[in-house]
């Protein structure tokens, strides 16, 4: 029962994040979401399991900073980016505008 549960959590995820990608704004990679953070513009922050962990704490850090929730992707990069429909992987994304979705109402609780 509990895999069947992670599993459906996981697919909510990604029809969460393909409804951010086709209605929403956001930003792929660690770069501009040092900027949208350094900005003030990020609202969410999503991170896949497999970034380097000096990268993940400083993210997480910027993010305590500007009070934005930070989400860790169950999936790898690869995963991560193919949830957002992009062929390549991405390991940091920050959404700017969810659009249609609720993913920033049903990620902070």
């Amino acid at each position: 029962m509990v895999a069947k549960k992670g599993k459906k959590a996981g697919e909510n995820i990604n029809s969460r994040l393909q409804l951010v990608a086709k209605s929403g704004k956001f930003c792929l990679g660690e770069k501009s979401t040092r900027k949208q953070l350094k900005f003030a513009k990020a609202k969410l922050v999503i991170v896949a399991n497999n970034m380097p962990p000096l990268v993940k704490s400083e993210i997480e850090f910027l993010a305590m900073l500007g009070k934005v929730g930070v989400h860790h992707y169950d999936g790898n990069s690869a995963a991560l980016g193919t949830a957002f429909g992009k062929y390549f992987r991405v390991g940091v994304a920050t959404i700017i505008d969810p659009g249609d979705s609720d993913i920033i109402k049903t990620m902070m609780q």
